[in-house]
């Protein structure tokens, strides 16, 4: 479970990039964070994971503060950044042995075996991630993120770069890992993935959290019978 409580981040000048954040991801259900560009998307996100410090409120995962207790918190999660351009000097193999060591990962052999065949780079292992396209870098980051089997899943932007069929798989794991009881938490500006796989969403614009709930919530709040999209930019440009 993923708990924010009252949050803010305030950048130059003490505009708030987010303001008063307030919402659960629960355990068992995927969990879409939508918004247009400069949102506060981002930094909710770098706050979530430890990288932002909070200037107000509190960040829960699974009741481990994230300011208090950074290292039990962060035990609890994988992060997939945005930016897939990490450790570009490693082999991939490297990298991966690294994230294991890092989560002191038993048999860690057999689990890069199986989450880089699930992603069809097994054959590139030997190569320096800076060789890679861009996505297999993501594809690389994404192993190294569910390398330690966490509980919370949190994905900013997983999807670019994918080809199809990886694109498929993982949503297949997103749906297979919140159906055993866990959490997934992800932003993204694919809103027909949204709408297909996302048990509920939270859209937020200008910092502010404008809408958390279901799809057939959000209908029943502003309008019925229009597809995600059409609510998305409905609900973002009256906000405006």
């Amino acid at each position: 479970m993923i708990e924010f409580k009252n949050v803010s981040k305030s950048y130059k000048k003490g505009v708030k990039a987010v303001d008063d954040l307030s919402f659960t991801v629960n355990d068992g259900e995927i969990f879409g964070f939508l918004g247009p560009n400069g949102a506060g998307k981002s930094t909710t996100i770098r706050m979530l994971t430890g990288i932002l410090n909070i200037d107000e409120g509190q960040i829960l995962l699974d009741g481990k503060d994230i300011a208090k207790e950074p290292i039990e918190a962060k035990k609890t999660f994988g992060y997939v950044a945005d930016d897939p351009d990490q450790f570009l000097a490693l082999k991939g193999i490297e990298y991966l042995r690294f994230m294991a060591d890092v989560y002191d990962v038993k048999d860690s052999g057999n689990k890069i075996r199986e989450l880089t065949k699930r992603f069809g780079i097994d054959d590139v292992l030997d190569g320096r991630i800076e060789s890679y396209s861009h996505g297999m870098r993501q594809k690389i980051i994404i192993c190294g993120c569910l390398m330690h089997d966490p509980k919370n899943w949190i994905l900013d932007e997983p999807m670019t770069g994918l080809d199809p069929r990886s694109s498929y798989d993982l949503k297949q794991m997103m749906s297979d890992h919140a159906a055993a009881g866990n959490c997934v938490f992800f932003s993204t500006h694919i809103l027909d993935v949204a709408e297909k796989i996302c048990d509920r969403v939270g859209i937020i614009n200008k910092g502010k959290l404008l809408f958390v709930g279901t799809l057939e919530q959000m209908r029943e709040t502003f309008r019925e019978d229009v597809s995600l999209e059409q609510l998305f930019l409905e609900i973002t440009e009256n906000a405006a």
